[in-house]
């Protein structure tokens, strides 16, 4: 995380604790490099790439682990805004409307409050990823043969958040002046999935114009 996001954001705010990676192991170096196309100047498009002799596998647990705890954090700044009145439906605008299942309590897909499904949905990641058979921590205990599966269904769950937050809550992001930094952490989630195919493009449509403007500036920016 850069610092400058860090002075923006409150730590209190964070939506969940964070999930840390080991110091020394092979996936807190890889967890070093992923933190590192935050800083100023970083071409994201390469810097999302598979690094060369690295596991794909690794490399997008810690992804995903970053990930999350970036947008608990981008979530958490806007949470007190984001009720029950003011957001009676977890939705991204008038055209689209997530609706929660987990095959547990709500087995077939359920409208909520916006703040009712985010809890729902970091709880069920922190599941995901605190589970040891299927984001392993040990060295040499191996990923689950599903392990992508369930990595894009995490994905595309946190890129909702991104939704609701642009769409019904951007508002307070601009009064905070936080936009450029809530944009890097788009663009770099953005570039990572669609580098390697982990969200359907369809999923994506509600950010659409939203990833064609900042995919221009960081053209622009590389131009320069």
């Amino acid at each position: 995380m850069s610092i400058a996001l860090k002075q923006v954001f409150n730590k209190d705010k964070t939506f969940r604790p964070k999930r840390k990676f080991e110091p020394g192991t092979q996936r807190f170096e890889l967890h070093k490099r992923a933190q590192a196309s935050l800083n100023p100047g970083v071409d994201l498009k390469a810097a999302v790439q598979l690094p060369s002799g690295e596991d794909q596998n690794d490399w997008v647990a810690v992804h995903v682990v970053d990930f999350f705890n970036r947008i608990n954090l981008i979530y958490g700044t806007v949470c007190e805004f984001c009720t029950e009145r003011t957001c009676p439906v977890m939705s991204g605008g008038p055209k689209y409307e997530y609706r929660w299942q987990d095959d547990v309590k709500y087995k077939k897909p359920t409208a909520l409050p916006a703040p009712q499904y985010m809890n729902l949905l970091m709880d069920w990641i922190e599941v995901q990823i605190n589970n040891e058979v299927i984001f392993p921590t040990s060295v040499g205990v191996p990923f689950p043969k599903n392990f992508l599966q369930i990595c894009r269904k995490i994905l595309c769950r946190l890129f909702r958040v991104f939704v609701h937050v642009y769409i019904h809550h951007f508002d307070r992001i601009i009064l905070m002046g936080a936009e450029a930094h809530i944009n890097t952490c788009y663009k770099h989630f953005y570039y990572f999935v669609t580098e390697l195919n982990l969200i359907d493009r369809k999923e994506l449509e509600p950010l659409v114009f939203h990833s064609d403007f900042i995919s221009a500036s960081a053209e622009m920016d590389l131009s320069h």
